[in-house]
């Protein structure tokens, strides 16, 4: 009985979040201590100490989060963002991490990103104090942009196309070891086609087997799906603006097996992005574009635990939100972020440049 009353009271304050969220937003400088999302609601800003960019993001509860970005650096709060503790692996300095999957307070796996040697990945299993460089990208025609998770030992990573199709790593044993896995089921690539190292969020899975993979800089850009961990692979268009190696899908969000958001546009700053999002309910299959859609590129995205249809979306010119799944968009915050990432306590985080790091507040 304790854990359905701790779970009602979660989902409560979930509905009363997107609710606060929904009223009018209050005028607030990018640069303010407290960036007002909504009446009652803010992203409460949490001093990190340093001003690197932080794309990759893993929201474990309200009170833990790992970052990771730019100067090979790594920080985690076990504090609700209070004190960082600095955990960057020895030595990767000259690293660009963009991607972090942790699974609590003492276990994570970060992606570097780039061409050759530079795409990397370590483990962690004591909290940062130590770490295990587990994979070192020996081709130099793969990079490497995100990886995700299935659960504490099975997880993916992936790589822009290698010989016409998208390369794909598999870990058995929480990341410390990967290998690659064949192509014969992933689909041809289409020109000039790519993965965005935006946000960690270009490859997601939900459940115990599926992924999606988000690609843009190709004619299309698409949403590949797989329903056995990476070795067999479907593609469908994702009805989001790509023929430019600056536009595409940019990030991915899925809440079960059908319920899908896609988030993009052009990352480059002042082109416009119509048609930033789409969404699908068939697991991918199929994509529709938002009826009103987020009004600028956005790179990252996410569910708001406990709720029937709310997600909030991030980008360096705001954060927009949905209570209808995706299905239209309204822009509650202005300030800057990369990445957002929601554990089940309704613990949402925000991630971006200058150090910025955030804490949905209600």
């Amino acid at each position: 009985m304790g854990k359905t009353r701790r779970m009602v009271s979660v989902g409560l304050c979930a509905g009363a979040l997107a609710a606060a969220l929904m009223t009018p937003a209050q005028a607030a400088s990018p640069d303010s201590a407290q960036l007002t999302a909504g009446k009652g609601t803010v992203w409460s800003l949490k001093n990190t100490g340093t001003d690197v960019q932080f794309r990759g993001l893993a929201a474990v509860s309200r009170t833990t989060a790992w970052v990771a970005g730019s100067k090979g650096t790594v920080l985690r709060t076990a504090d609700g963002g209070h004190s960082w503790r600095n955990v960057s692996p020895p030595g990767a300095e000259g690293l660009e991490f963009r991607d972090v999957e942790a699974f609590d307070a003492r276990r994570a796996v970060v992606l570097a990103i780039g061409e050759g040697e530079a795409s990397r990945i370590f483990a962690t299993s004591d909290g940062g104090t130590t770490w295990t460089e587990s994979f070192r990208n020996p081709d130099p025609r793969a990079f490497y942009d995100c990886i995700t998770f299935f659960d504490s030992r099975n997880g993916l990573a992936m790589s822009d196309p290698v010989d016409g199709r998208f390369r794909i790593l598999s870990t058995r044993d929480g990341g410390r070891s990967w290998r690659v896995l064949p192509s014969e089921g992933m689909p041809a690539a289409q020109q000039g086609e790519a993965g965005f190292a935006a946000s960690g969020q270009c490859l997601v899975s939900s459940g115990p087997k599926d992924v999606w993979l988000a690609t843009g800089g190709g004619a299309t850009a698409r949403v590949l799906h797989s329903a056995d961990r990476g070795v067999n692979w479907t593609a469908a268009e994702a009805g989001i603006p790509a023929g430019d190696p600056a536009r595409g899908v940019f990030a991915l969000a899925f809440r079960g097996r059908g319920q899908g958001l896609a988030v993009g546009g052009d990352y480059r700053t002042g082109q416009p992005s119509p048609n930033a999002s789409a969404i699908s309910r068939d697991g991918g299959r199929s994509w529709r574009p938002s009826t009103a859609p987020p009004p600028a590129y956005r790179s990252g995205v996410a569910w708001l635990p406990h709720t029937p249809a709310a997600a909030l979306a991030v980008g360096p010119t705001g954060t927009d939100l949905t209570v209808d799944g995706g299905r239209s968009w309204r822009t509650v915050d202005a300030g800057s972020f990369d990445s957002v990432d929601c554990a089940q306590d309704i613990g949402c985080w925000a991630s971006g440049a200058k150090g910025r790091v955030a804490r949905l507040e209600p």
